[in-house]
């Protein structure tokens, strides 16, 4: 999948969490990775498809070389969740450096008489300051998510993480359409295979 095809088609968010959304965005294809990530600008649409802020990039800023961080980040991520998933202490350093960056404040936005929120106004003159929202996602899952909910897909080609939100919690694929489809298929083939050989 080229940049230019990938900005074409939305992202999968099937993760449950901002934090595990980003850090799918390498996939397993063909018993190699896939990184969806190729460009600063796949970086940026990913942003807005998540429903993060994504800046404009003035001259000022440029080269900005979002890519590399991004791939920085998603690796410190990558880390993180999978210590604390194996109950092992995580270097947090590098996560901490987007923390850092990302320092911001509330404002008060008042848009009618009856209609009022709070958004954080972020500083953005650094790339990591960029990716504070998504490294204050990670805190939060790793601080307050329940890691027995925070789970790697089951198919064994898939590199996907998800946090399980469903009733009973017995959540095993990324997606049904996807990898638990593709494992149901495999099953029934499996199934037939052993019963065509069985009667013969």
């Amino acid at each position: 999948m080229s940049s230019k095809d990938f900005r074409r088609v939305p992202s999968l968010f099937l993760a449950g969490h901002p934090a595990l959304d980003f850090l799918n965005t390498q996939r397993k294809r063909d018993n190699g990775l896939v990184d969806l990530l190729r460009s600063d600008e796949d970086v940026l649409v990913w942003f807005r498809q998540a429903g993060f802020p994504a800046p404009a990039i003035d001259d000022e800023l440029k080269p900005l070389n979002l890519l590399r961080s991004a791939r920085a980040l998603r690796e410190s991520i990558r880390s993180v969740i999978e210590s604390r998933k194996g109950g092992r202490r995580g270097d947090p350093s590098a996560l901490n450096k987007f923390l850092e960056a990302g320092c911001g404040y509330p404002q008060l936005v008042w848009s009618k008489p009856n209609k009022l929120r709070t958004e954080i106004v972020r500083r953005v003159d650094s790339v990591e300051s960029i990716f504070a929202p998504v490294a204050e996602g990670v805190v939060d899952l790793l601080t307050t998510g329940d890691f027995d909910l925070v789970k790697r897909c089951e198919d064994q080609t898939c590199v996907r993480w998800f946090f399980d939100q469903t009733k009973s919690h017995r959540r095993r694929w990324c997606s049904m359409e996807l990898c638990g489809n593709r494992h149901k298929v495999a099953a029934y083939r499996a199934r037939r295979r052993d019963q065509s050989v069985s009667s013969q």
